[in-house]
């Protein structure tokens, strides 16, 4: 007797995944909804049970303080590529500071070697951004943001939204 065995090769190859985290924005949320900041050893642990971790940055802002060079170190230890941005204080006294164009090319860039986007952030400006990678590399979108404090278009552009809460938040 012959059984012909057909294996489905995409069913045992991993997931590429690419992870996008807007530090700023997901530090401010976390803080402001729960008082807590969020766990990214705990977010890696749950992405890479999902797939292989093909690239991951985190996009923060440099102030120079021992505090914050402490948690970019861990940043990197954890498996992220940290980008920073120094930190700029207008004579106005308003300061600036924001990845958003910074973010949405390394996207661009990333999407055709994916198969899933993960962004953190609450940013309804990045809806535009999953709309277009969707449709044009046919990847799946995930955002991980504050249910309350992430923008509705930008939980409608995605694939799946995560909310926050208590599990990805340090104790």
């Amino acid at each position: 007797m012959l059984f012909i065995l057909k294996l489905n090769l995409n069913e045992f190859t991993m997931k590429k995944i690419a992870i996008f985290a807007d530090v700023q924005n997901i530090y401010y949320t976390t803080r402001q909804a729960y008082g807590k900041q969020f766990n990214y050893r705990k977010l890696w642990q749950t992405i890479s049970a999902q797939g292989d971790i093909v690239c991951a940055y985190a996009y923060a802002i440099d102030r120079g303080d021992n505090q914050q060079q402490k948690f970019q170190e861990m940043l990197k230890h954890v498996g992220f590529d940290v980008k920073l941005k120094p930190f700029i204080q207008r004579s106005d006294g308003t300061a600036k500071g924001d990845w958003d164009v910074g973010i949405t090319i390394d996207v661009m860039e990333e999407a055709s070697n994916v198969d899933t986007i993960i962004l953190l952030t609450g940013d309804g400006d990045f809806a535009i951004l999953l709309d277009k990678v969707k449709l044009r590399y046919n990847v799946t979108t995930e955002v991980y943001g504050v249910p309350l404090l992430t923008a509705k278009a930008l939980i409608d552009a995605c694939t799946i939204f995560h909310t926050i809460e208590k599990n990805l938040l340090l104790s």
